[in-house]
């Protein structure tokens, strides 16, 4: 045809010859493309397949992005980044059908009415670690290509982001429900107790309505084409936040109830999982000086017995605070133990409050009176076992070698008696090291011995 044009001298002869060599060039482009791109076929393949599940799934995209850096080296057609934009998306898509055929509205749905919201948060949990490793496999591999891959992340993420942020909102909601389903079994004590009670139940009876109308949505929650989503899922969280200010108020008013540390931390155990939820920890926050005040004047009063019990006990008074049951030592250390545990927990549970709480001046007054009562029953415990060690006698050991039973000389041999020989210092001993070894407290080793 060429030859033809040429001929007849045709003005179609120049874009003719033109458009031929550019035929020649895309088919010669497209034979290396299919060349290379051949090399991702089987791990496509696999990326689809609906029979694998998404832990398998995820093992593909090292392979995957190290064959696509291969492509982009030594390719001198399919190394643009047009090309490696629509590729990435295409990852993206399959990668984001794959979590809806693991899961979707309906399986949420059916998990939430069989009151097994956990199921459901678990599955969308390992959807959102998927979708990450992806992007990881990529930025990785972007660091590999020398920063070759100039392409913003929005060109190349955007619908997998988009699914990401879907999924994060649908486990809001399967964990607001496991949160708010311990509020049936709640039972509040004191004074107040059953009026609060049953308000907590009311509240758990309308988060239930609000939930069954959330779930009339006619659509896949799941699919991210579906943006009247944002919209139900609004008016769903405006509701429980008003529900949420309802609770705090329930908790605040069981909290003053309370008279003792240990009976607000025991109302805090409760209500765990719900006091994550910002208002329900602003509002708490405000009861942190109220518990700091508290522990702090437990303290001094531990720290105060501890004095006056101190005293007895070195006295070897018979008001001392030591169980009748128990020998001096190891009822003295017994007794040191109970003060150490009583202001042990509350400090543990303050610090595991919140960060917010540790900042306080008012905390750290506290840690310096705790960390001082510490050290002086420390002290108090290792000076009763160091003067213990020093008073058991040499001669204890001797004592073993003796005859249990001794018979008291008399004129009349029927009318003598018999008298058991064992030494009084080697019981007391034998006492100590059975109730040290019974507290889980380390025993001299000469005593063990001895024992």
């Amino acid at each position: 045809m060429l030859k033809f044009l040429e001929q007849n001298k045709s003005t179609y002869t120049s874009p003719f010859s033109k458009l031929q060599k550019e035929v020649q060039i895309a088919r010669a482009e497209a034979n290396e493309n299919v060349k290379y791109l051949q090399t991702l076929y089987q791990l496509f393949v696999d990326l689809v397949d609906t029979s694998k599940d998404l832990q398998e799934i995820s093992e593909l995209f090292v392979p995957i992005m190290h064959t696509i850096l291969m492509i982009w080296t030594y390719s001198s057609n399919y190394n643009t980044p047009s090309r490696l934009v629509v590729l990435i998306r295409e990852i993206c898509n399959a990668i984001i059908q794959q979590c809806r055929n693991f899961v979707d509205g309906e399986k949420i749905f059916n998990a939430i009415k069989s009151e097994d919201p956990g199921e459901a948060h678990s599955k969308l949990m390992l959807a959102l670690d998927v979708c990450s490793k992806f992007k990881d496999a990529y930025f990785d591999y972007k660091a590999k290509s020398k920063n070759q891959w100039k392409i913003t992340t929005n060109a190349l993420f955007v619908r997998l982001d988009a699914f990401a942020e879907r999924c994060s909102d649908i486990m809001h909601l399967t964990g607001t429900i496991m949160q708010f389903n311990k509020l049936s079994k709640i039972e509040i004590g004191n004074t107040k107790g059953k009026t609060m009670t049953d308000t907590l139940h009311l509240i758990f009876d309308e988060f239930n309505k609000a939930v069954d109308v959330f779930m009339l949505v006619e659509y896949d929650i799941i699919d991210i084409e579906r943006r009247e989503f944002d919209d139900d899922f609004f008016k769903f969280r405006q509701r429980i936040k008003e529900l949420e200010r309802r609770l705090a108020s329930v908790m605040t008013q069981s909290f003053d109830d309370c008279d003792t540390i240990v009976g607000k931390f025991k109302l805090l155990d409760s209500f765990e999982g719900l006091l994550n939820r910002p208002i329900i920890h602003d509002e708490l926050e405000r009861k942190q000086v109220t518990l700091l005040e508290l522990y702090k004047q437990d303290l001094k009063v531990v720290s105060q017995i501890f004095q006056e019990g101190r005293i007895l006990v070195e006295r070897i008074d018979e008001r001392a605070p030591i169980s009748n049951n128990m020998p001096p030592i190891a009822g003295a250390l017994n007794w040191t133990s109970g003060l150490y545990e009583r202001v042990r927990e509350p400090m543990e549970r303050l610090s595991a409050l919140s960060q917010s709480i540790q900042d306080r001046e008012e905390f750290k007054d506290v840690q310096k009176l705790y960390n001082s009562l510490c050290r002086n029953l420390k002290e108090f415990e290792d000076q009763k076992i160091r003067e213990w060690e020093q008073g058991v006698e040499e001669n204890t050991e001797d004592q073993l070698n003796k005859f249990l039973l001794i018979h008291e000389e008399s004129e009349n041999i029927e009318e003598g008696v018999v008298h058991v020989n064992f030494d009084r210092v080697l019981v007391r001993l034998l006492r100590e090291v059975k109730y040290l070894l019974l507290m889980d407290i380390d025993v001299p080793e000469r005593a063990s011995k001895l024992y």
